[in-house]
């Protein structure tokens, strides 16, 4: 790296880089269960050492979106220890902090509040693992951005257009437009770069003179059509991009040839899958800026577990193994225990250098037993090194690689045989799986009203953010708008008619991919509220339901009141599944059920009371039971309202009203970054690089490098 001189300090910038830590990571392990803690402890000891001007993290501090009291307890702990006190911060933010951290209660970088005591900031986005979910869009940054220790930045305001607007500092001569954008599903983002939905604005004043530095948390590596985000898509005027998500350690800044800017991939700080990328060493960077040059200096993670992995293919030992053999179940694993042994050896010959690194390493033997080999028992294996290795009961993995029978001409890729965790995005995610069921299923299981995109939107939100309503209120929300649809073509009532109206809405909402999303987007708002709804009346008393539904019962309404009381009780689970959707049929709250072609008004005034605790008609109905009665005509001597339409319409004005505050929000933030956005014009390209050691360092020839204007 460069020398940097006592006089040079006070213009240069000195950054503690890192990814990935995923604090919480089984930690309720016995033997790895404080290996995120420790490791973290370290990476924080190092930026007080190196006296930093603050830390930048590239998502993913939190293993779990919910982390543990123990963990969260934890890293407040050392946040505290090593981030708060009387060393002076040396730098100065000029950009307009209410637009950076918009969506904090205090929206000011955490060392100019005048109640804290802050000597390394903290910056940081969120990653996939910690991403804010819930009705109110929370995570656990925002936990630790409310309580002073952390400032988050980089969210998103708008799934369908975002400005990144950046964080302006400056320390002497040295200005760093710092841009960050927290994690967003790889395809969704693929797709709104293509359709030039993403815009970052760059400072008016003095444009060429400003380092831009990007943090990103996404797919790197290609990992499907979409499921990724190319380097080309990142605007050229950028000097840096810190690249979260991706494990594997690549610290040292690479240079895209096209783009001319350099990426820099520091990795994880844990191991989180036995993978080959998560056995190289893991590292954290100290990055030096001054105008236009920096240098990145590896700082490898002393308390970091060793893991060490190895392949073993047993068709290519011929003169070892024969499958023909009676005893070659033990001569292979006579063989594999070999191979642990010298793995086992290597770990400690590297431990005996370095007593701060963890006594127990990881250890991986894949073992491809394709060839007619049979596997031997795991359990029985991993007995005999129980005290040894950190994962005895999964030291061992076998596979057995499946040998096309067409153009079968490629050698064994064990990168392509390794199953590595979700944290890696090489897993099919929840929605992937349900497209391919419906794609492979056969006819009569295939979805005939809703869609296979938002049929899995729905189950992942159920899964990843726990929306248990998520599922139910998509089929609701569907239903609904089919009802409408049916009604508004004025379809007759015959079962194949409507069938044939049903499958061409829903190949038209096929085709229509962004209207889709919005349909999507809006019954996850409405599971959302609905969630909150809940709560909320769960938290009052029970008695007042019951002395409500009881009133009902007893005092005569009008139709107003009885559609007011609706708005207000939908969906309370005492009544759920009362009402259902028959000809002209409304259940009481007694069970009682009245036919709407002969009721008295009587009969009628009673249906009218004793509404309010039911939940939604179309619940349980079919769509030919809905259209059929809400095509059918009341009586001339009923004055009852069709209560299947009057819901529907209040459902929609609850909606309206979150979709409003919503969008007052998004209209703000926009209109402010769009004040501050200048041309993109592209600039000349001064990045310098100085080294006085003879250790290579990629940046020494980009000062000859230079940019053309656009």
């Amino acid at each position: 790296m460069s020398r940097i001189n006592s006089g040079d300090e006070e213009d240069t910038f000195k950054i503690l880089v890192a990814t990935d830590i995923h604090l919480g990571y089984l930690e309720k392990d016995p033997v790895r269960g404080n290996d995120t803690f420790v490791t973290f402890d370290e990476i924080l000891r190092h930026a007080q050492q190196k006296e930093v001007d603050f830390i930048l993290l590239g998502g993913d501090l939190f293993h779990e979106n919910k982390p543990s009291r123990k963990t969260l307890h934890t890293c407040v702990e050392l946040l505290r220890k090593y981030c708060m006190g009387d060393h002076p911060v040396q730098f100065e933010i000029l950009s307009d902090q209410s637009v950076n951290f918009g969506f904090s209660k205090f929206p000011w970088v955490n060392y100019q509040d005048g109640n804290l005591n802050i000597s390394i900031p903290v910056f940081s986005i969120h990653g996939n693992h910690d991403d804010p979910t819930g009705a109110d869009a929370l995570c656990a940054l925002d936990i630790l951005s409310s309580a002073g220790l952390l400032n988050h930045f980089g969210r998103s305001s708008s799934v369908e257009k975002i400005d990144i607007s950046p964080i302006l500092l400056h320390k002497g001569s040295t200005k760093i437009a710092l841009y960050g954008l927290g994690s967003i599903p790889d395809e969704r983002l693929y797709r709104m770069f293509v359709n030039k939905q993403v815009t970052m604005l760059r400072p008016k004043e003095d444009e060429d003179n400003w380092f831009n530095l990007f943090v990103i948390h996404q797919n790197r590596s290609k990992h499907g059509a979409t499921n990724y985000i190319p380097e080309q898509f990142l605007d050229d005027f950028i000097d840096l991009v810190i690249w979260g998500h991706e494990h594997e350690c690549k610290i040292a800044p690479t240079r895209n040839e096209q783009q001319l800017f350099y990426v820099s991939q520091p990795g994880s700080s844990v191991v989180t899958s036995l993978s080959p990328g998560e056995a190289i060493k893991k590292h954290i960077g100290l990055l030096h800026i001054k105008g236009k040059k920096m240098n990145m200096e590896k700082i490898p993670l002393e308390t970091a577990r060793s893991f060490y992995i190895e392949d073993i293919v047993l068709s290519d030992h011929p003169d070892i193994f024969n499958p023909d053999n009676p005893k070659v179940t033990q001569a292979i694993q006579a063989f594999c225990m070999e191979k642990v042994e010298t793995l086992l050896d290597n770990a400690e010959r590297e431990r005996l250098g370095n007593p701060r690194q963890p006594e127990k390493p990881l250890i991986r033997l894949r073992v491809d037993y394709s060839g007619g080999f049979e596997p031997f028992s795991i359990h029985r294996f991993s007995q005999k090194f129980m005290e040894r290795a950190a994962n005895p009961k999964e030291i061992i993995h076998f596979f057995r690689h499946r040998e096309q029978k067409e153009k079968n001409e490629d050698e064994i890729n064990f990168g392509k045989l390794t199953t590595r965790t979700a944290s890696e995005g090489t897993t099919l995610r929840v929605e992937d799986l349900v497209k391919q069921y419906f794609q492979t299923a056969e006819k009569k299981v295939q979805l005939s009203l809703l869609t296979e995109r938002g049929m899995g939107e729905a189950v992942q939100e159920f899964v990843d953010k726990e929306e248990k309503d998520a599922i139910e209120e998509l089929v609701k929300f569907q239903l609904e708008k089919t009802q409408r649809f049916l009604k508004e073509r004025h379809t007759d009532a015959e079962e194949a008619k409507i069938d044939e109206e049903v499958r061409k809405f829903r190949e038209t909402r096929k085709e229509n991919i962004e209207e889709e999303e919005e349909e999507v987007r809006e019954a996850m708002t409405r599971a959302r509220a609905h969630r909150s709804h809940e709560a909320a009346l769960a938290s009052g008393s029970n008695d007042d339901d019951l002395m409500d539904v009881g009133l009902s019962e007893q005092k005569t309404n009008d139709d107003s009141d009885a559609c007011t009381s609706v708005s207000f009780s939908r969906g309370r689970g005492r009544a759920r599944g009362q009402a259902r959707g028959g000809r002209g049929q409304i259940s009481t709250s007694r069970g009682a059920s009245r036919r709407g072609r002969g009721n008295t008004s009587q009969e009628q005034s009673n249906s009218s009371r004793s509404y309010k605790p039911m939940s939604t008609p179309t619940k349980n109905m079919s769509i030919l039971d809905a259209f059929k009665s809400a095509r059918q005509q009341p009586p001339r001597n009923s004055s009852a309202k069709n209560y299947s339409e009057d819901i529907i319409d209040d459902d929609s004005d609850v909606e309206e009203v979150s979709f409003t505050a919503a969008s007052k929000v998004t209209q703000r933030l926009s209109s402010t970054s769009t004040s501050s956005k200048s041309s993109q014009s592209q600039i000349t390209r001064g990045v310098d690089f100085e080294s006085d050691e003879d250790e290579f360092d990629p940046f020494k020839s980009t000062a000859t490098s230079r940019r053309k204007h656009r």
